[in-house]
């Protein structure tokens, strides 16, 4: 307490503002990463409190997808600790099935962000030993500023918190329709029309199969080397599969039998215009981040020409794309299927923990704990259960001190009360 009198002193403004003190970790972000890690410190009877820029659970999820969206992993790999999906979930839920999920899990453990605030800022404060996080509430149109001070910290932002836009030439001059793939819903509003999808992900493979079902024409750029792998192999999942022979074998290994198994079950893609890396798919993901798209009806639209593989984009000019090989492609429309990134570096001033692309420095499974009481959670690169793995080890290490300090603070408790009687 004397550390946050000290804070209060070298502040002469901070009575001006808003603020309170958080008995336990203040968790930014209220998406899968930041309701796991609340419902486990619920479960270790550690308080908390959750912010969320947005008026819901998982915005992104909420907000940002598109509608005909579904889990790419089996769902017992993309359960929160705790709380399994429902026995009469599909093996891979819908889009509109996960977010249930998402708001039963959160009503189940009484997790209950506060919504709307925004957090501009977050620093360590080295003469108190507290962390400072400065939101903006929004309601309605009235902002009001708030601060909180909390001993731990936990970045629950996610690797996915902003929309990279890329700078291509020309691209103010086009004059048609362009939008990210997080603004994308349905390609129903672009039936007849030619569009090209700028990028080859899995965001981008699953736009363009979108638009082939709603009668466009879709053309995907495809400017770098692409893993493209079936989503079951022999109709088991491959990324179970994966998981089951990184058990025993090396992972140069399972890589090289996965593009064997991945070859006889969609063929030869190259011919296609899809050239695979020269590392392999899992060795790819661990050193570099890149996810292998899992096939689930893009390159059967691919071989019959339905969806359009063209290399990458040299200039945009009105109503017209020109491609790096020369060719000029008419098109009405451009979905920007380029990806996200974290905004970490734009709010949390401490450089020792992240780097500068919002990352935590040291990789898996050491990202998840910094100086200071700081933590990161769905850093991991690693889907839905790395952020689960993340959540379960932080609010292991702030219980256990959260437990350590509660017991201490009972027992002195007893023996003032006990001096107290033996005075009588």
């Amino acid at each position: 307490m004397d550390n946050l009198f000290r804070l209060v002193d070298q502040d002469q403004g901070f009575f001006q503002r808003k603020w309170t003190l958080v008995n336990g970790p203040v968790i930014i972000g209220a998406g899968p990463s930041g309701l796991a890690t609340a419902a486990c410190l619920r479960e270790q009877g550690v308080p908390f409190v959750v912010l969320e820029r947005a008026e819901c659970i998982a915005s992104l999820w909420q907000k940002r997808t598109y509608d005909r969206l579904k889990l790419h992993l089996p769902k017992q790999f993309c359960q929160l600790p705790k709380m399994p999906f429902p026995e009469d979930f599909p093996e891979y839920p819908t889009k509109r099935q996960f977010i249930d999920y998402l708001e039963s899990y959160a009503k189940h453990f009484d997790i209950n962000p506060k919504f709307n605030e925004c957090v501009q800022s977050a620093r360590f404060d080295e003469t108190s030993g507290f962390w400072r996080v400065k939101t903006v509430v929004t309601s309605g149109s009235n902002k009001t500023e708030f601060e909180y001070i909390c001993r731990w910290l936990v970045v629950a932002t996610g690797e996915n918190a902003e929309r990279v836009m890329p700078n291509i030439d020309g691209l103010a001059e086009f004059g048609g329709e362009i939008i990210h793939a997080c603004d994308y819903k349905s390609g129903e509003k672009f039936q007849g029309k030619k569009v090209l999808v700028v990028g080859c992900g899995n965001s981008g493979m699953e736009v363009s199969l979108d638009l082939c079902n709603h009668n466009a024409s879709p053309s995907m750029v495809v400017r770098s080397s692409v893993h493209v792998l079936p989503r079951e192999i022999f109709g088991k999942s491959t990324f179970e599969l994966s998981f089951l022979m990184l058990k025993w074998l090396p992972i140069w290994l399972v890589d090289k039998l996965l593009l064997i198994l991945s070859w006889l079950v969609l063929g030869n893609i190259e011919k296609y215009g899809l050239k695979r890396p020269s590392m392999g798919p899992l060795q790819l993901k661990n050193t570099k981040g890149k996810t292998p798209v899992l096939d689930i009806g893009a390159l059967e639209k691919i071989r019959s020409g339905d969806i359009n593989v063209v290399p990458g984009i040299k200039r945009f000019s009105r109503g017209q794309v020109e491609l790096v090989n020369g060719k000029k492609v008419d098109i009405d429309s451009v979905v920007l299927a380029t990806g996200y990134r974290s905004n970490v570096p734009s709010w949390l001033q401490e450089g020792e923990f992240f780097s500068k692309n919002g990352f935590p420095k040291a990789t898996f499974p050491n990202g998840w704990k910094g100086n200071g009481g700081l933590y990161a959670v769905g850093f991991t690169r690693r889907g839905l259960s790395g952020a689960s793995s993340d959540a379960m080890q932080i609010a292991k290490d702030i219980g256990m001190v959260w437990k350590q300090e509660t017991k201490q603070q009972t027992k002195r408790t007893v023996a003032c009360h006990r001096r107290c009687i033996s005075q009588f």
